[in-house]
Parts: structure tokens; sequence; C-alpha cells
């Protein structure tokens, strides 16, 4: 619990990577592209609920889970133009360069 904290999140996503199945990989990424830290913790806590996942699998708009303080414009232009090529290129880092498996999950700090 500190402002001089950072957090940053790589996809190492196990199956194929598809806009069906990343909703909520690029929801978190253009989250962070676009909103402030306080609606960045929000939406997230919406967006991690098991319901949530549910929900969006089953063809929801992530607009829905949107959380009052975004900016929603921002957030729906970025998300519908982000592409999956961000999310390869993670799964490229996380598997190339971090000799993660598919799907594998690991914490990395780089701190002082």
């Amino acid at each position: 619990t500190s402002s001089h904290t950072r957090v940053g999140i790589l996809n190492n996503p196990s199956s194929k990577i598809k806009e069906d199945n990343t909703a909520i990989a690029r929801g978190i990424l253009t989250t962070f592209l676009t909103q402030n830290n306080s609606s960045f913790k929000s939406f997230l806590s919406k967006l991690t609920k098991e319901e949530t996942a549910k929900s969006l699998a089953a063809g929801t708009k992530i607009a829905k889970f949107l959380t009052p303080g975004m900016d929603d414009d921002a957030f729906e232009k970025k998300y519908n133009t982000l592409g999956l090529d961000i999310i390869k290129t993670h799964q490229m880092f996380c598997q190339e360069v971090l000799k993660l498996l598919p799907g594998q999950m690991a914490v990395v700090s780089n701190g002082r």
C-alpha cells in the first residue's frame, strides 16, 4: 500500500488467442491505458469476479460492467481497437524470455 508501487500484467494464455476468449485480458489492458487508479481498482475488482467471467463468456458486452467514474468513451474506443497482437506479444515474452509454459503464472518483482 504505497504510492510508489507499480503493477503490470502480462498475459500468458494457454489456449488459442481469439477475441471471444480474451475479453477480460483486453479489458484489463484497456483500463491500464485509459483510466485513473481509483477507476482501475474498482473496475478490476468487478472484472475478476467469476460471475463476470461467465457473463462475458455468454456474450455480454464488457461495457455493461463499467463502473462509475470511468471514462466510458475512452475505454470503449480503446477496447474496440485493441487488437490481439498485444496479447500475442505478451505470450511470446512470457514463454521465450521468462521461460513459462503456456498458461503458467508467475510474479516478477523488480524492487529496491
